[in-house]
């Protein structure tokens, strides 16, 4: 055989294998597979949680890229996204809205889990990354409820329920209640920076926000939800297509829960709250916590 004969030969089969790995098998369609595409809703907590989840499966070398939609779940479940993040109280309210009053981050995982659509699954939840209701109050608050040895936590509230006034950025949503005290109506905000002047000011007792609220200011105590929890877990998790991914692509995803945590969550939120670019944010944020290591 020539060697030009030779040549051809080896160029048609580097060609075929090309089309056989690289392209759709959909008849009439020789178009690149796009590769994982990682979804997100429009706001900049989920795009940036996309950005954490889009740079897990990059780093072990697969092909993701980032899509911003109106309905990830839908989109989970017709196959258009393959992976998307979430919070494990958000998406077990928006399944059953009745749901058990669990509060704890192990049962809410394991009710979403249960809750979810068949062909949806859940990866491994950060234990360290939160983003759930928080109350703030002034210093002299925290110490006045919690005595002279400590400052006060979550459990206090119920011994001050009367005459309550909280406050709460529009937009945002918080408990009604806690333990044994129904609390007020809150009285609405424009923005977390008015908020927190009233209640410095005392026309607030406390205020709502979230334990990863990047704009918490040092001067103002958050109450921290003790064992057994009173408010309900809010954990990153990623949830992805059933079968749609390889065991080590599931591995990549779930390694995550291992090294995000609430401060890390705040700090990327903080950058992206001041015009970083979301992906990038989070690409630079595991670039210095490798996975697998």
């Amino acid at each position: 055989m020539s060697i030009g004969k030779l040549a051809a030969l080896l160029s048609a089969a580097v060609l075929a294998g090309w089309l056989g790995t690289g392209c759709s098998a959909g008849p009439g369609d020789h178009r690149e597979t796009p590769g994982l595409v990682v979804g997100s809703k429009h706001d900049p907590t989920s795009q940036l949680l996309a950005g954490v989840y889009l740079a897990a499966l990059r780093s072990y070398g697969f092909t993701a890229r980032a899509e911003t939609v109106d309905d990830p779940m839908a989109q989970l479940d017709s196959g258009a996204v393959t992976v998307t993040p979430a919070f494990t109280g958000q998406t077990l309210q928006a399944l059953q809205p009745g749901a058990a009053a669990v509060t704890s981050d192990a049962q809410v995982y394991r009710a979403m889990v249960s809750a979810l659509p068949e062909g949806v699954a859940a990866g491994d939840y950060t234990t360290a990354a939160e983003d759930k209701p928080v109350l703030l109050v002034t210093q002299p608050t925290a110490k006045a409820w919690g005595g002279q040895d400590r400052s006060a936590d979550l459990s206090a509230l119920p011994k001050h329920c009367d005459g309550l006034v909280v406050g709460i950025v529009a937009g945002h949503r918080a408990p009604s209640a806690i333990g044994g005290c129904k609390l007020p109506t809150p009285r609405e905000f424009p923005d977390g920076t008015t908020m927190f002047a009233a209640i410095r000011a005392g026309q607030l007792t406390a205020g709502w926000t979230t334990t990863a609220d990047p704009a918490i200011p040092g001067d103002l105590v958050a109450l921290a939800d003790g064992k057994p929890a009173l408010i309900r877990a809010e954990n990153v998790v990623p949830l992805y297509r059933r079968n749609a991914l390889t065991d080590r692509q599931v591995l990549a995803i779930n390694e995550v829960a291992g090294v995000l945590d609430t401060s890390a969550l705040a700090d990327m939120r903080r950058q992206v709250a001041g015009g970083a670019d979301a992906v990038a944010v989070a690409g630079g944020w595991l670039a210095e916590h490798p996975l697998g290591r």
